[in-house]
């Protein structure tokens, strides 16, 4: 997982820095494997976080909608 202290803009830029590099043919072949796996790092964390951002959205957007209603 990548580390808890960066932000989602963190973690996004670094992975656009990696993919960046792969388009422009800046990663060796002794670097393919530990960039991929840093890449493959960061994906797994921010999909974590979009699907905990998902779940708590799903269970707030019905209690918001029930709280209008009562007004």
């Amino acid at each position: 997982m990548a580390e808890k202290s960066m932000s989602w803009n963190e973690a996004s830029s670094e992975l656009d820095a990696i993919v960046a590099s792969f388009d422009d043919g800046e990663v060796s072949v002794d670097n393919l494997i530990s960039k991929l796996e840093r890449a493959s790092t960061i994906i797994e964390d921010l999909e974590a976080r979009l699907s905990a951002t998902r779940a708590t959205v799903e269970e707030l957007v019905p209690k918001m909608s029930r709280e209008s209603d009562g007004e």
